[in-house]
């Protein structure tokens, strides 16, 4: 499907769920209806499903929009408290689009949390209280972190006051997905690669699955380690292991190292939550000479 399909079919009301290959247009598209709706005189609710994704759309997680927190279950009573909430219940029924990105990231049990939270608050007996539900994300990609027990819980309901425990992690496994059917966007065309040959390999990695082709074509980039250029990056699975070779290469430099020290500003308790979702660390030491990654981009270019 096109971009311009996909947004079409957004701006018809229905419930979506935009996804694609990375480099497919999802964030573009999804942006591109924000823009729609906000020249029509309505306001989206952009939530994410972590602090980190919620700082890139310039939005909050769906935790805090919803007031579900850290909660794992809602009690009868928990739902009276959350819509006496005037903060929260202003928030909710207000909106008329909520946008969620990020999605893979998001649970089975959350999904269905904040479902039950809109139709309590909003009293529509419709998904989301009658929202319009915008999911965006790739379920090839990044999962939710849950907890073994979540896993093992009790099945997820709609239609009831309380909700515990998970019967699958994935979000578009509870029954609160399967209320809301989203119309499925599968954005095909690809903006960010033109290699024909790397785009097949992506692909291949991304369901994955190989060929002798994929194969042959990732054999042809293995070298000894022993003869690699020392300035290729490297890939580790744990924090310690890049930051034991950051340091040793920043030591190898020669000059006085510079350090630059995290600012922040807002409630302590959302700064924290932040911070631990920062994939910048907060403190940097630098000297003249040393590569640096940047790990978000600047919109107006300069970086």
């Amino acid at each position: 499907m096109k971009q311009e399909t996909a947004l079409k079919i957004l701006q018809t009301g229905v419930n979506v769920f935009l996804t694609g290959e990375p480099g497919s247009g999802k964030t573009y598209t999804v942006n591109q209806y924000v823009r729609w709706l906000r020249e029509h005189g309505v306001a989206p609710s952009i939530t994410a499903s972590t602090g980190i994704a919620a700082t890139h759309i310039n939005g909050m997680t769906i935790h805090s929009w919803c007031g579900v927190g850290v909660r794992k279950t809602l009690s009868a009573h928990d739902l009276d408290a959350l819509a006496a909430n005037e903060r929260i219940a202003r928030r909710v029924r207000n909106a008329h689009v909520l946008i969620i990105d990020e999605v893979s990231m998001l649970s089975a049990q959350i999904f269905s949390l904040a479902e039950i939270i809109c139709r309590t608050v909003r009293r529509k007996d419709a998904p989301f209280g009658g929202l319009q539900v915008v999911l965006v994300g790739d379920f090839f990609q990044l999962p939710p972190v849950v907890a073994h027990e979540e896993n093992n819980g009790a099945q997820l309901g709609f239609g009831g006051n309380a909700v515990a425990g998970a019967a699958a992690p994935f979000a578009f496994r509870s029954r609160a997905w399967d209320f809301v059917h989203p119309v499925v966007c599968y954005l095909t065309e690809q903006h960010r690669q033109e290699d024909a040959t790397f785009l097949k390999l992506l692909s291949f990695v991304r369901s994955g699955i190989t060929d002798r082709h994929t194969h042959a074509t990732l054999t042809t980039r293995c070298v000894d380690e022993q003869l690699a250029p020392t300035d290729l990056p490297r890939l580790y699975a744990h924090n310690a292991d890049v930051n034991r070779l950051n340091e040793g290469r920043l030591a190898s430099i020669p000059g006085k190292a510079t350090t630059y020290s995290m600012t922040s500003r807002g409630p302590e308790r959302l700064v924290a939550t932040l911070q631990r979702g920062c994939l910048s660390p907060e403190t940097l030491s630098l000297k003249v000479g040393a590569r640096v990654m940047f790990t978000k981009n600047n919109p107006d270019g300069s970086f």
